[in-house]
């Protein structure tokens, strides 16, 4: 069995201010990392200039040249390295591992074809064409369910491994629960608001009581708009946020991309049912377990929710950690030889 990496690089372009679930996968990963003795280091857009992504304001794209990325690969010389992203980082540190045939691992945390095809009429085959270009000299694309990897290798990409993810069962707890002053019963939505997020599926829905929704995104304006009994809360985080999930009375999850869906668990965790669509995500995250509803018809899910127990909930979130899921993360993790290599 191979030694366990002491350091490992992760280069990311998702990183804060986004809260998203690639960055607080990340952020959990290297804190566990950090509580096993392997270090860290990391990579991320906060280190140089950047520039708005078009379409999507709120996602800075670097703006650097290889050099600065791969010297400092050079001077780390890091027993392992992860690419958790397809942005300009992950590219320029692709490009210099095939280059010098360095091992490295990839992740796909974002259905980008489908992201693109929702904003713009990009063929999914021009976009699945780049995926599996970026990541075909990986040792491993790591992916968080089963059934995505199964549609990864629809497509081609036949490097596919899984990194089940995990979830902060302190920080997300029904101890929070407390009364919130909208009408009963509260359906919460928590994530990024954007079209390819489909949370207008939610919005339109007629259900009793409240509609609540949480975080940020280049849709926000036009949808409070559109919308005016919703209540829109922004982007909440830490105590603020596991008090508003562990307060609503059902989560509702209209994204029909998300290729997990870190909220589902976290709003488990929170002892809150969850209502989605049968698909990527939810299927492997909630499955046959009575702790959600996944239905078509995602009106009659929402009311059907409202029936599971709490407890219930809670118990089956339990059953995840990220301290197992960076177990797995590092069961993945290839040596590097550098001994043969440029920079030595």
């Amino acid at each position: 069995m191979p030694a366990r990496p002491r350091s490992i690089l992760i280069v990311t372009d998702a990183w804060y201010p986004q809260v998203n679930g690639v960055v607080r996968s990340i952020d959990k990963t290297a804190e566990e990392l950090a509580k096993l003795g392997v270090r860290v280091d990391l990579v991320t857009p906060a280190e140089y200039r950047t520039m708005p992504m078009p379409g999507y304001p709120e996602i800075g794209l670097s703006l650097t040249t290889a050099r600065p990325v791969t010297r400092r690969i050079e001077v780390l010389k890091p027993d392992a390295i992860h690419i958790a992203t397809e942005g300009p980082l992950g590219w320029i540190v692709r490009n210099y591992c095939k280059k010098n045939r360095i091992p490295f691992t990839t992740a796909y945390h974002t259905q980008f074809p489908e992201y693109l095809r929702a904003r713009l009429p990009v063929p999914l085959g021009w976009s699945y064409a780049m995926i599996r270009r970026f990541h075909a000299p990986a040792a491993a694309v790591l992916v968080g369910t089963p059934h995505l990897r199964g549609l990864l290798e629809a497509r081609g990409i036949i490097n596919a491994q899984l990194w089940t993810k995990g979830v902060d069962t302190v920080l997300f707890n029904p101890s929070r629960r407390a009364p919130l002053p909208y009408p009963e019963p509260v359906f919460l939505y928590v994530g990024r608001v954007a079209v390819e997020k489909n949370i207008e599926a939610f919005l339109k829905l007629e259900l009793p009581g409240s509609k609540a929704v949480v975080g940020d995104g280049p849709s926000l304006k036009t949808l409070k708009a559109r919308y005016p009994k919703v209540t829109f809360l922004g982007a909440k985080r830490g105590d603020e946020l596991a008090a508003l999930y562990a307060s609503a009375d059902a989560f509702v999850f209209p994204s029909r991309t998300d290729t997990f869906g870190l909220v589902l668990l976290e709003a488990l965790a929170s002892g809150t049912p969850v209502a989605a669509y049968p698909v990527t995500g939810p299927i492997d995250v909630i499955g046959d377990a009575p702790v959600g509803v996944l239905d078509e018809d995602l009106r009659a899910a929402a009311l059907r929710a409202l029936d599971i127990p709490r407890v219930a909930c809670r118990a089956y979130a339990e059953g995840f950690s990220w301290a197992a899921s960076t177990e797995q993360f590092l069961a993945h993790q290839v040596a590097i030889d550098w001994s043969g290599q440029r920079g030595k």
